[in-house]
C-alpha cells in the first residue's frame, strides 16, 4: 500500500503530507542534505535511490529502505559502480536520480559528469550490484526519465539539453533506443511558454511518465526567475500511448508551488522538484524535493489530474 492520506480540502486537486518533510537535515554522518529523489515498490516495502549532497556539498546516490514510503532507512555509504567488465565506475558527481522498473532490472538515471553534466544510466537487479552503463547523451544535459516500458519495440527517454552552469533555458527533448545505450531520434516535445510565467524560463521531466488509457501523464517541473531568483513549481501533460512525442494536452496552470517554509527556506530556495510518483489504482503519492534541502510527498487523485491536463488550457 501506498502513502495516502486524505485531503481535508475538497477545492484541492493536490495535497501535501501533514508531516512533510519527511527527510531532515544531517540525518547520517556526511549526508547533509537529502532531496531529489526517487522511490519505487519493493519487497513488501519500498526501496529508494536519493540524492545526498555530502558535507563537502557534491552530491552522491544512496539507496534508502522503508516499510510504509515515509520513515527511511539510509545506507550511509553511497553507491559503489562497476562497469560491465567489473571494474570500479565512479563518477565525479551523481544527482537528481530516477528510478524505473524495465525488463529485468532496475534502471536509475542521474545527472553526472562527462566533462559537463549529461545523464548517466545504471542499472542493478537486487540493489546490492550496480552497473553503470555508458552514458545517455553528450553534455550538456539533465533531467533523463526513461519510459517504463518499450513503446513499439523501442526504449523512450525524456530529457532536458542545458548549458554548463544553472541553465537559464530549457526545453524538453524525448529520444528512442534499441539497446538502452544508443539514443537517437531526437525530437523536441515541448517547450517554456511565455504566457504561463511559472515555466518561462525553463521546463524538465519529473517522475517516471504514468500509463493512463487517455495517455503517458508526465509530472514535469517549470521554472521562472524573479527579482529573489529562480522559482521551481510543477504541472501537468498527456503524451500519446503509441507516440509520445506528441503532446496531447498540458496544463496552463501550476499544479504546484513553493508555499510551506520547507519549501521556501532552504539551499536553494522556493523549489518543489517531483522526481518520483507512486500509483495504486486511483490515488497516486508523489515525492518531491523541497528547497534542495528536503523531501515531501503530495497526494492526489490519478483521474482528477487527468482531468485537470486536459481542462485546465
Amino acid at each position: 500500500m501506498i502513502p495516502w492520506e486524505e485531503r481535508k480540502d475538497k477545492n484541492e486537486i493536490i495535497w501535501r503530507y501533514s508531516k512533510n518533510p519527511i527527510t531532515k537535515r544531517n540525518q547520517f554522518k556526511n549526508g547533509a542534505r537529502i532531496f531529489n529523489s526517487a522511490v519505487l515498490p519493493y519487497n513488501n516495502g519500498f526501496i529508494g535511490v536519493f540524492r545526498v549532497d555530502h558535507n563537502n556539498t557534491v552530491p552522491n546516490l544512496h539507496i534508502g529502505r522503508s516499510e510504509d514510503g515515509i520513515n527511511w532507512e539510509f545506507n550511509e555509504n553511497a553507491i559503489e559502480w562497476i562497469d560491465k567488465d567489473g571494474n570500479i565506475s565512479v563518477p565525479i558527481y551523481a544527482y537528481d536520480p530516477r528510478l524505473v522498473k524495465l525488463d529485468d532490472y532496475y534502471y536509475i538515471t542521474f545527472c553526472t559528469d562527462l566533462h559537463g553534466p549529461t545523464i548517466g544510466v545504471g542499472r542493478t537487479k537486487d540493489f546490492i550490484k550496480f552497473e553503470r552503463l555508458p552514458d545517455a547523451f553528450l553534455p550538456f544535459n539533465r533531467n533523463g526519465v526513461l519510459f517504463p516500458r518499450k513503446i513499439n519495440g523501442k526504449y523512450y527517454m525524456l530529457s532536458r539539453p542545458s548549458d554548463n552552469g544553472h541553465t537559464p533555458f530549457g526545453d524538453i527533448f524525448i529520444s528512442e533506443s534499441n539497446d538502452l545505450i544508443h539514443w537517437g531520434n531526437h525530437k523536441w516535445l515541448m517547450g517554456r511558454k511565455n504566457d504561463s510565467w511559472w515555466e518561462n524560463l525553463k521546463i524538465g521531466a519529473g517522475p517516471i511518465p504514468i500509463e493512463t488509457n487517455k495517455g503517458w501523464l508526465l509530472i514535469y517541473h517549470g521554472v521562472t526567475n524573479t527579482c529573489n531568483g529562480y522559482v521551481y513549481s510543477f504541472g501537468t501533460a498527456l503524451l500519446d500511448l503509441e507516440d509520445p512525442s506528441k503532446v496531447l494536452y498540458r496544463s496552463n496552470n501550476y499544479l504546484m508551488t513553493p508555499e510551506e517554509s520547507y519549501e521556501t527556506i532552504g539551499f536553494v530556495p522556493n523549489v518543489v522538484f517531483p522526481c518520483s510518483a507512486l500509483v495504486e489504482n486511483d490515488k497516486i503519492a508523489i515525492y518531491y524535493g523541497a528547497a534542495d534541502t528536503y523531501i515531501g510527498v503530495a497526494f492526489a487523485y490519478l483521474n482528477e489530474l487527468i482531468e485537470f491536463t486536459k481542462n485546465d488550457n
